[in-house]
């Protein structure tokens, strides 16, 4: 009809996301606004924080940077605090922040600081987010929480402490999902497989990598033929993360959507 608003499909909800400075986060963050989203962007790097909520804001978004440090249980208060007092309210918790280390060797040769330091950043973080936003998310009548965990938490790998913390989110989002039920709170996790953010066109793009191929870099292009679906930009994954956020997805919870190609569904067998 003429003269009709178009009413986004998150309006008037308010967001948090971490690790926002780039990445999945980033895009998701780009994506709500434009569902007419608050968002508030916790983030350890100041310039990236910063940067994102720049952009945001030209793009005519609402968006608030919160220097946030998501393993240290004050600095997560605080910025889930700034949140609410900022926008007012809380309906969506897009937890995001993680990574993965090149010293995550065997079981039997890693460094245990190497362990501690993937279970904070991956595992202890959705924690204290959930730990300081669910009361918020009470308080507003229900909400949404969602969880980016990895296709190598649903089939293991060979980084123990990475598949041990991303295996744990999906367990995680499932007890969040059973516990807070009652208090009209949706819990669900995205498992993505291979996405391009900055961090993986620097380590898989660069000219080396493709100049003097590994052997770890032969199996990846191995993987990526016979899974062509499993590669994918953040705005895959942002997609299906405004679709968990808003009222479209409201019969699912507890669940975690696998978007990873078939990776973690089915085997393929490589024949040249």
């Amino acid at each position: 009809m003429e003269g009709t608003k178009t009413v986004g499909r998150l309006e008037g909800k308010v967001i948090f996301l971490t690790g926002a400075g780039a990445g999945i986060a980033k895009a998701t963050a780009l994506s709500c606004v434009r569902e007419g989203a608050k968002v508030a962007l916790f983030e350890l790097n100041e310039e990236a924080g910063a940067g994102a909520e720049k952009q945001i804001r030209a793009a005519g978004g609402s968006a608030l940077f919160v220097h946030t440090d998501v393993t240290d249980d004050d600095s997560v208060r605080e910025a889930v605090a700034k949140t609410v007092q900022h926008f007012g309210r809380l309906d969506v918790i897009f937890n995001c922040a993680g990574g993965s280390s090149q010293e995550d060797h065997p079981v039997h040769e890693m460094d245990l600081e190497v362990w501690h330091k993937t279970i904070a950043l991956n595992l202890l973080h959705p924690f204290l987010t959930c730990r300081h936003g669910i009361p918020h998310l009470i308080k507003a009548g229900g909400g949404s929480i969602i969880n980016v965990t990895s296709h190598l938490g649903l089939v293991g790998s060979i980084k123990p402490a990475y598949a041990a913390t991303k295996g744990g989110i999906i367990s995680f989002t499932k007890t969040l999902a059973a516990q807070y039920v009652q208090y009209g709170i949706r819990a669900n996790a995205i498992a993505p497989g291979s996405i391009r953010t900055e961090r993986q066109i620097s380590r898989y793009e660069s000219k080396d990598y493709i100049e003097k191929p590994s052997t770890a870099a032969r199996e990846r292009a191995m993987f990526q033929k016979l899974y062509p679906f499993s590669k994918g930009e953040p705005d895959d994954i942002a997609s299906i993360a405004v679709f968990l956020a808003s009222d479209e997805s409201r019969m699912l919870t507890g669940t975690t959507i696998a978007a990873d190609g078939g990776r973690s569904s089915y085997l393929k067998v490589y024949s040249e």
